[in-house]
Parts: structure tokens; sequence; C-alpha cells
């Protein structure tokens, strides 16, 4: 296996779109790197740079110690598990496993032994004489990533391989993914939209957005410490509740609302701010023990079992973050800081208890876990937390 280190890679398509713009990142050797952001954030085209498959525009990649921007994608050593499987109908389970090795020239037997591990390992074993019809999503997606692991690449590269999964499949498949990469110890890099994905799966996960890295960092160091308000926003389900917000001394205003916030906090005085608040640090005031209130009204519930969703009203200001994006005709401003507006206020998301007793239409107090309130700047969205 070898690393993978972009240096100042940019895209640039021939009417300026810029759609991968100055990404340094480097994938260690052995490591499970996940790509994430929404559609048209650069992740596919950055893991298309890799493979050879778009050419650079700037900057240099390289796979261990070789620059490979002039080189072809046979020639780079590299195997590519797609989103639609990419499986050859007419062969059998056992030729398409083989392809990448026969077209290589590797022996017969070499090839056959080789696909015959790895069947065992993927649990293939059984369905190497059927064709890819005669088999199911999960199936074929085995089939797929057998394809690439008996070519034994010094990279493996995924672009959503899992999104054509129905949802029980994708948890499974998702677990399967990620223990067959540490067993095998390999240099992978996964692009998905799917936070849920890039957070279970993910030794690192690098968060993109309009063709720019936001924040590379551990998966749970990610949520913690979110850079700026996109990655607060897009990384967590359901998002982090976010209002205006005036800090004065120890207390911090939003609407009628005022609760009391803790030292840590007080080089934000006199400022105004976006805050945010993750639905789980927001508890029913009656199941929680002492700390500041805010007070709202429920507006509708979602039974989950493990966990009660209740949307509450609250009369504070939402906050609609604006940043400018490079686009295909020039810089475009783009709102995509998910708010959800009462007719009075904001909605806020709270992962309250499932025991929590409330109904719709009904008033409730909430507590609030002040330790784990995010700040951020109106202006640029960046975050204000403590260095």
């Amino acid at each position: 296996m070898a690393s993978v280190t972009f240096e100042e890679v940019a895209k640039v398509y021939p009417d300026g779109t810029r759609a991968v713009d100055r990404l340094g990142l480097e994938v260690g050797d052995g490591e499970f790197m996940v790509l994430v952001g929404p559609s048209g954030c650069g992740k596919t085209t950055a893991l298309r740079m890799v493979a050879g498959l778009e050419q650079i525009s700037e900057g240099q990649i390289r796979i261990g110690e070789r620059v490979v921007n002039d080189l072809g994608p046979r020639d780079r050593d590299v195997a590519m598990v797609f989103q639609n499987y990419a499986l050859y109908p007419h062969m059998s389970v056992q030729k398409n496993m083989a392809f990448g090795l026969t077209t290589r020239k590797v022996p017969k037997q070499t090839a056959r032994e080789r696909v015959q591990r790895i069947a065992g390992i993927l649990g293939l074993q059984s369905l190497l004489h059927r064709k890819p019809g005669q088999l199911s999503g999960g199936q074929r997606q085995r089939v797929a990533m057998g394809r690439a692991i008996v070519r034994d690449p010094q990279v493996f590269l995924m672009d959503e391989p899992l999104s054509n999964l129905d949802a029980k499949l994708r948890v499974q498949m998702r677990a399967e993914i990620a223990s067959l990469q540490r067993e095998l110890n390999a240099t992978t890099i996964y692009v998905t939209h799917d936070q849920v994905e890039a957070m279970t799966m993910g030794d690192r996960v690098a968060v993109m957005r309009g063709g720019l890295l936001q924040q590379l960092d551990a998966p749970q160091k990610l949520y913690d410490n979110p850079a700026n308000l996109f990655v607060a926003t897009f990384i967590g389900s359901p998002a982090m509740n976010l209002v205006e917000a005036r800090v004065d001394g120890r207390t911090c205003t939003f609407g009628s609302q005022t609760i009391t916030i803790p030292d840590k906090f007080a080089h934000l005085t006199g400022r105004d701010v976006a805050l945010g608040m993750r639905p789980e640090s927001l508890e029913h005031a009656a199941l929680a023990g002492e700390g500041p209130r805010i007070r709202g009204t429920v507006r509708l519930t979602e039974a989950l079992g493990s966990a009660l969703h209740a949307h509450v009203d609250i009369d504070a200001r939402p906050v609609r973050h604006e940043q400018v994006v490079e686009g295909t005709s020039g810089d475009e401003t783009v709102d995509d800081i998910p708010v959800v507006v009462s007719a009075d206020g904001t909605t806020l998301v709270c992962a309250l208890s499932p025991n929590a007793k409330v109904e719709a239409g009904e008033p409730i107090e909430l507590a609030v876990d002040v330790d784990r309130l995010h700040f951020f700047d109106l202006e640029s969205g960046a975050s204000l937390a403590t260095v």
C-alpha cells in the first residue's frame, strides 16, 4: 500500500468552473479517508483525479513517492469501486473478479487462487458460477469489492458504493467494508454525501463544499469542534440548531430567552453571534438536573424508540448564513445552512429521553447543557471557540 498526497490540487473546466480548488490533503498508508459533502462539492472530481479519469489542472498528486499527474489510469496501480458496480453482465462472478488480472496477463492458476481466497473472505464461494443478474444488490457490491481487492493495488478508491442499496443493507455493508479495510490495512479514499457513512467509517473525514476543503479531522472531533457553520450543520443528524444571539458577560440572550454561560466563553462578551445547540444538548427540564432553561411550544414529536425528537418553537431569530462560492459564472452567494422557521421565530429540534411526556401544542421547558454550546461569527461563519 501507499500514501496519497494532494498538493494544492485544482480542477478547472474550460468554462472557468473550479470544481476542486487548492486541495491540500495527505492520506496515510493504510488510512481510511472519507471525502464528504453535498452534491457538486468536488469530492468525486478529486477521487477521479487520483484515478486518472480527470486531468489535473493545477498542483500535484503523489501516490507513494510517484507524481502521477501525467500517468494513465492503468499505470497508477489503483482500483476503483463505482456507484453502479460496473460489472460485466455476461460474465460469471469468477470471471468478473478475475478480469483485472486477466488483462494484466497474470497466470491463470495465480488468478484463480487469488479469486478463491478473496471470495472466501467476502462469502462469495457459492456464487462464483452465477452472473450479476442473478445476485442481490449486496452480493453485486461484494463482487465489485472483490474485483478491486484481487488486484492488490496500492490504493482503493470508492465512489458512493452503497448509494444503490436499501437502508438496512447499507448499514450492514458499511460495517463490512470498514472491517475489511482494517483487515487488509488498505489505503482507501471513500466518497459519500452521507455524513452517517462518513462518521462511522472514516479514520479521518474531509468535509468539502464548493470545491474547497472546509475541515479535516477525526469524526468525533468534527462533531465536537466544527470549524464553521457549514461543518456544524452538515455533520450531525438532526442538524445543529442555530439562532442569533448576544453575549454580555456570562449571559447569552436570544429572543426573550436568557441563559448563563460558562467562563470559557468570556472572550465573546459584547458580540452578536450565531449560537449553536446540538439536539442532544437540550433535554426536558423535568428529566434534567439544575442549570439554565429555555421555554417554547411543542410543534410536533417523533418517537424513535431510543429517543424522542421534539420540534419546539421559540421566539428567536434564525441564522441565515451566506457564504461566497466560486461558481460557473463568477462568484455567487449560496445559503446552505438548514434552518426551520416557525411563525414567531425558530424551531429547535431536541433529542429528548424516550420517556419524556410531551404533546404537540403544549408549552415546554428545556434544560440546556451549556458546556456543549457552540458560537460562530455571523459574517464569516467561523467558529469562535476558545483556542
